[in-house]
């Protein structure tokens, strides 16, 4: 695992937005099971909610994108941010550095190709101002639950049943569990809301 303290990205980085409809072709395109699908909607449904909300307090958005883009831009990282997690069931290998490099390729985008190479752990310091977006994407992964919404303590005991069989794998689970939590806590302080009590819901699944 890369534990290198990220780069801020320069301002105006650039690169295409994708809709959602060219995320969900690309789905198709790279073989993605219907199961992991579910799971990017959600993912990218919860990311968008934390956006929205940012939007509305002027933060988060280095570039100066519209409002549009810029919740677009990060539901998009959503979207996309298990897409080498089928072939790398397949075939083994780091599904983030794997998908970040197929997203990078895709869109030309840094900062989505970010969220997406660091869902599962981020390694620097928690700047929601600089890194808003794979904040957002590491928070949303961790509140869902395979096809449903669960707050962190149901989605860690899932997380811990199914990979903390050694020493290293527990670790790892326990440091996910902790940063998920300090990401909720900034979170509730910077947005004004209570994050872990937010009711995140189905409403933008499909545009």
């Amino acid at each position: 695992m890369n534990d290198l303290p990220p780069t801020p990205i320069s301002d105006h980085a650039g690169g295409h937005i994708p809709s959602d409809a060219e995320c969900r072709a690309w789905w198709d395109e790279y073989g993605m099971y219907d199961h992991i699908k579910m799971h990017s909607e959600l993912v990218a449904a919860v990311a968008t909610a934390l956006a929205e909300m940012a939007a509305d307090k002027g933060l988060g958005n280095p570039d100066g994108l519209s409002r549009d883009d810029f919740v677009q831009s990060v539901r998009a990282a959503g979207l996309l941010h298990d897409l080498g997690k089928t072939w790398s069931i397949v075939h083994g290998g780091n599904h983030s550095q794997l998908g970040a490099a197929w997203t990078m390729e895709l869109t030309r985008n840094p900062r989505i190709a970010q969220g997406v190479v660091h869902h599962v752990h981020w390694p620097g310091e928690l700047d929601a101002e600089n890194f808003f977006l794979p904040l957002a994407v590491i928070y949303a992964d961790k509140r869902v639950k395979h096809d449903k919404i669960v707050n962190l303590h149901e989605r860690f005991e899932d997380l811990f049943a199914r990979y903390g069989h050694t020493e290293r794998s527990r670790a790892l689970v326990r440091r996910a569990h902790d940063q998920g939590k300090a990401i909720e806590h900034l979170f509730s302080t910077i947005l004004g809301e209570e994050i872990h009590e937010y009711p995140f819901d189905r409403r933008r699944l499909v545009r």
